[in-house]
């Protein structure tokens, strides 16, 4: 199992022990290069219309449970195909 594959097993189950650094590496992986990034925001843009951006940010090392939520939402839209 490679690291994108076991950071999303953990991201499902406990949103909220997730670091920033893997959050980061797995919407990159997903969605690309971040459009937008500063020292502890990442915002990365969504192939589709309506909700087209998730934003992470960085808490002391830590990603924000609801925003590891919104990655998980988006990550398995994309894998829909919506």
């Amino acid at each position: 199992m490679d690291k994108v594959s076991k950071t999303l097993e953990m991201m499902r189950r406990n949103p909220a022990n997730i670091r920033y650094a893997d959050l980061k590496s797995v919407c990159s992986h997903f969605f690309g290069n971040p459009r937008q990034e500063s020292s502890s925001h990442a915002v990365y843009k969504m192939p589709w219309q309506g909700d087209p951006r998730v934003n992470i940010q960085n808490d002391k090392g830590k990603g924000k449970p609801y925003q590891v939520k919104q990655v998980l939402r988006a990550i398995d839209r994309l894998n829909d195909g919506e």
